[in-house]
């Protein structure tokens, strides 16, 4: 969430964030119920330092003046219940609205509406002209036996799947290459629990519960299923203050995610593309302030790097203002070619992305820098995707795919699925 103190001192540039990220949120209705929150905080706190010292006078008041005493304690009950009601009242509705207001932009980011105003940064590889009419995976899938779509939906619903024969080995393949390559890029591996307290994921600006909720949630339980890794990692060092010396803590983080995918219908969600469970391998940094402007372009480094050792056709993508999401200060994503896009056509799929959160998320999470000399900050997060084991086998079976049918492995991978080809 924004300090509130910037959003009181900085109200013009606040509205025109919210007016170019097309968020829906009232930020004069949070200036004016700020307004009466601090002045009834305030009456509260004189209200207490009153009932505090009426105590007080109980200590050594005489026979006399105990009754006016106890007469007065009763009232002063009466009334300090009354507005640290109407305080606890405000405060709720108050960080309601709070953490509706976005994350401030970078000023690179593009203005637009929505992913189709996107600005495409650069295009690695040639878009593939296949001999043959190309596949998408969900045929070639079932051509191969790969995937069971039908039985999935049978044992637990529509876009539960599967995986079978050679495609669990691919999916093993991708977590243990990307693992080790993200050791050697100095990241911490770690296994994620799969579930979070709701605290952590309103922390990471997820919506747990409620009409906006992507997410499963326990009933009566404070838990929810997580939709990444970046989740249950942001949280790791929740109420937290953490040397500046030893940052950036970066991590890398195996999860399985789980999507309710609401509103997701047609085409663009076939087949693996957007399903309700997957695996997926997810960076995750704790910066400084001053180092999370080159930390981000270093995770976009990285996922270049490693989407280029798999030999796979992609471009990248600075997201436009309408399309970042609220806890994301500017984002990046890398397109796969997909063939089962455009009708059929062919056209480009999101399979990773990276976003610089600034302070958003460590404010919500509480998770501070010290400084050297004593002093402290909120940190910055960032968070990228290694692979999701959705998205990368998905690009992988339809761009590799052969004339014969047959689907070759990119060489990077060969040495972890101990074959060369499916079919």
């Amino acid at each position: 969430m924004l300090d509130p103190k910037y959003i009181r001192e900085h109200v013009a540039e606040v509205k025109e964030n919210v007016r170019r990220r097309g968020v829906n949120v009232d930020v004069d209705a949070f200036l004016m119920l700020d307004e009466s929150r601090r002045a009834c905080l305030q009456e509260v706190e004189h209200l207490r330092m009153e009932r505090n010292a009426i105590a007080e006078k109980m200590k050594s008041a005489s026979q006399e003046d105990r009754p006016g005493l106890i007469e007065a304690g009763k009232n002063m009950k009466e009334i300090l219940g009354q507005k640290e009601a109407q305080l606890t009242k405000e405060d709720e509705l108050w960080k309601t609205l709070l953490l509706q207001i976005p994350n401030q932009t970078h000023p690179a980011a593009p203005d637009g509406k929505d992913d189709q105003e996107n600005k495409e940064i650069k295009v690695v590889g040639e878009i593939p002209t296949p001999s043959f009419p190309p596949k998408d995976h969900v045929a070639l899938a079932r051509q191969h036996d790969l995937i069971d779509f039908e039985r999935g939906a049978k044992v637990a619903g529509a876009k539960f799947y599967f995986l079978k024969n050679q495609m669990v080995l691919l999916e093993q393949a991708l977590i243990n290459w990307a693992l080790k390559e993200m050791i050697a890029e100095g990241f911490i591996p770690m296994v994620t629990p799969d579930l979070a307290k709701d605290e952590v994921l309103l922390g990471a600006g997820f919506h747990p519960r409620g009409p906006e909720a992507q997410i499963y949630s326990l009933e009566n339980q404070d838990l929810s299923l997580i939709g990444t890794a970046e989740i249950p990692l942001g949280g790791f060092h929740l109420n937290e203050v953490i040397d500046e010396e030893r940052l950036p803590l970066k991590y890398v983080g195996l999860s399985h995610c789980f999507r309710t995918e609401a509103g997701t219908y047609g085409r663009e969600s076939y087949g693996l593309y957007r399903v309700h469970q997957f695996s997926k391998v997810e960076l995750f940094v704790f910066a400084a302030p001053e180092q999370s402007e080159a930390m981000h372009e270093e995770l976009r480094r990285i996922e270049e790097m490693l989407y280029t050792k798999l030999g796979l056709t992609f471009h990248v993508v600075d997201i436009c203002t309408g399309d970042l999401g609220g806890p994301a200060y500017r984002k990046y994503d890398l397109e796969a070619w997909m063939w089962g896009k455009g009708e059929g056509k062919g056209g480009w799929g999101e399979v990773t992305s990276t976003s610089n959160c600034t302070d958003y998320q460590a404010r919500r999470l509480n998770i501070k820098m010290r400084k050297k000399d004593g002093s402290t900050v909120f940190l910055h997060t960032l968070n990228g995707t290694a692979v999701a084991l959705s998205r990368a086998p998905l690009a992988i079976l339809e761009q590799y795919q052969q004339a014969d049918g047959s689907i070759l492995i990119p060489e990077a991978l060969r040495p972890y699925t101990g074959f060369d080809r499916i079919g």
